[in-house]
């Protein structure tokens, strides 16, 4: 009986059908008792499918160079995203019934620059260390910006007075005893609101090489909201910052929006030379997914919500995506 053939002696020329014939170890691993020597084989299986891959690679790079404009087309990698189950609700970049819709809705003001955003940040009755530090670093990151004591008061009574003194919006981080868990973002005066989950939530003191913060109005990039819902969130979150286009600063603010969770991103423009950029990020870093969205102003018990999220119903593949 022939034996087998190593991968470190098949030649770099040779042709795709001799690949094939490299034998990698078929042994079921798992039932292998040692852990040790488990643990070895699979490091070894490995490092055998790495080496036929880099091997292949290899072969299509030559090939694709020695064809030149002959060559086949460069495979694309399946992704979640790109085999992302299509949504009846997702529209172009430039839809006509879009526009019409949005340059009536109630953030309109704020996109024809009609009116200023003036915000008001507080937090649940009770809160940690973490979540003071929190929203007074949000406090640096959105202009315009007041930090507010909520001293017992609930939401409902809050709203009238924020409308009263000027408020375009209302921000409002709620904890879990521990740590942020939660943020509720009222538009006012006629809402609406949306109330998202709080996850990974890393301060600037906690970023390697971070950078000093700035007063100068930060660029706003949205990411990504391709559907309906998508687009409303998305104006809802840029309706926070000032809508400016004369930037005279290097701050940027980033909301991607990936698998429907949002990143949030801070950083600064550095420029090296004419040609090379870089960033350099000033924290903080989060990241938010949508619960409900609701019609008019924060009413948990009679509002009207236009969509809510139903994690067993709405969670049931992970191709779908509602943002």
């Amino acid at each position: 009986m022939a034996p087998k053939r190593k991968v470190e002696d098949i030649e770099e020329d040779e042709p795709q059908e001799k690949l094939a014939e490299v034998k990698l170890p078929e042994r079921d691993i798992s039932l292998i008792k040692n852990k040790k020597r488990r643990a070895e084989l699979f490091k070894q299986m490995k490092r055998e499918k790495n080496k036929v891959k880099k091997a292949d690679r290899l072969r299509r790079r030559r090939e694709a160079e020695e064809l030149g404009d002959d060559a086949p087309p460069k495979q694309v990698p399946k992704t979640i995203e790109n085999m992302r189950v299509k949504d009846v609700t997702m529209v172009p970049m430039e839809d006509e019934e879009v526009a019409l819709d949005e340059g009536a809705d109630e953030m309109a003001t704020y996109f024809n620059r009609e009116t200023t955003p003036k915000i008001m940040i507080t937090t649940s009755v009770r809160i940690r260390k973490k979540t003071g530090e929190f929203v007074r670093e949000l406090v640096k990151v959105i202009p315009n910006s007041t930090l507010v004591n909520r001293r017992g008061f609930e939401l409902k009574k809050i709203i009238p007075s924020a409308i009263e003194k000027g408020f375009t919006d209302i921000m409002v981080v709620n904890d879990d005893n521990k740590e942020p868990n939660g943020l509720v973002l009222c538009h006012l005066p006629d809402g609406p609101t949306a109330h998202f989950k709080i996850s990974n939530v890393r301060l600037s003191r906690n970023l390697k090489r971070v950078g000093k913060k700035s007063d100068h109005m930060p660029e706003v990039i949205l990411n990504n909201f391709s559907t309906r819902l998508g687009h409303t969130i998305g104006r809802i979150l840029a309706s926070v910052f000032p809508h400016d286009p004369q930037f005279q600063g290097r701050r940027v603010v980033t909301f991607h929006n990936q698998r429907d969770y949002i990143f949030f991103r801070h950083h600064r423009y550095q420029f090296k030379g004419k040609e090379k950029c870089g960033l350099q990020e000033l924290g903080p870093r989060f990241t938010l997914k949508l619960r409900t969205l609701q019609k008019g102003t924060f009413d948990s018990k009679f509002g009207e919500f236009e969509w809510i999220h139903k994690r067993h119903e709405m969670d049931s593949s992970r191709r779908k995506f509602f943002l």
